[in-house]
């Protein structure tokens, strides 16, 4: 069931562009508190420029993104950080940094010259690591790591950092089937069991359908569709936005829409 709450994020009339190029146009979205959102669409349609605006890494052209109601390009950035943490595409750690130094990492935007490292932070990061699973990984050198491990570290700084918004750029990239599973997995029990508030693009439709409680679908810099996946993964929309004929089909797992393709339309 889709949970309903106040809206934690929003843009609102949001154009956004790379030089002179505008690539997502006039576009609103809210996110509701501890709401589960999958981004999708096909390559290029603005997802990830969309979830970098919404994670204050890129300011609008016009229009403005909210965050709990304020603006969030005139909220200071240690404000934003302890609440909001993005995660890029193939985020890349300093050579030889171990995956404990990285999760400490995320207790940064709790310190300052009067709060320096505390027992709560140790307490934070051996918490976050023994939620991922990282915890027997803590010494090892995060490039030592393999794809789905190097993810769970990456969301574990994310939980050490106490965000309750998390923003994620296509966490599955170049990940094996049973590693996008896992980061999957991990990632909505973060959203069940701890309560966030998931933003997270993703390319895989039928994983999209089976994790997230809401779709939004992007074409060409446009919000096309917005709903539950029952209502967004219809077989007109992915004609529509993805190109494609395509039957659907229930889930024989999760009982959600399931996409078969037939045939490319252009």
């Amino acid at each position: 069931m889709t949970r309903t709450g106040p809206v934690r994020l929003a843009a609102e009339s949001v154009s956004l562009a790379y030089d002179e190029k505008v690539v997502v146009h006039d576009l609103d979205l809210q996110l509701t508190e501890g709401s589960f959102t999958a981004i999708v669409g096909p390559n290029g349609c603005g997802k990830s420029t969309l979830l970098r605006a919404l994670g204050r890494l890129m300011r609008p052209e016009s229009g403005q993104v909210l965050l709990d109601g304020r603006s969030i390009a005139r909220t200071p950035t240690r404000e934003v950080a302890k609440v909001l943490g993005l995660l890029p595409q193939t985020p890349v750690a300093p050579e030889g940094l171990t995956v404990a130094d990285l999760v400490a990492r995320g207790r940064h935007p709790h310190q300052s010259w009067l709060r320096q490292w505390s027992r709560g932070d140790e307490a934070a990061v051996a918490e976050a690591l023994a939620w991922t699973d990282m915890s027997e990984l803590a010494d090892r050198p995060v490039d030592a790591l393999s794809g789905g491990q190097r993810q769970r570290a990456w969301i574990s700084m994310a939980l050490a950092q106490g965000t309750d918004l998390l923003l994620l750029d296509e966490p599955t990239t170049y990940l094996d089937l049973s590693h996008q599973i896992d980061v999957l997995e991990l990632v909505g029990r973060l959203h069940a069991e701890r309560g966030r508030t998931v933003v997270v693009v993703l390319h895989d439709l039928n994983l999209a359908a089976r994790y997230a409680q809401r779709l939004v679908a992007m074409k060409d810099g446009v919000l096309v569709a917005s709903g539950t996946p029952a209502e967004v993964i219809t077989e007109p929309l992915l004609a529509d936005v993805f190109d494609i004929e395509a039957r659907v089909v229930p889930d024989p797992v999760a009982g959600t829409p399931m996409v078969v393709p037939v045939r490319r339309l252009r």
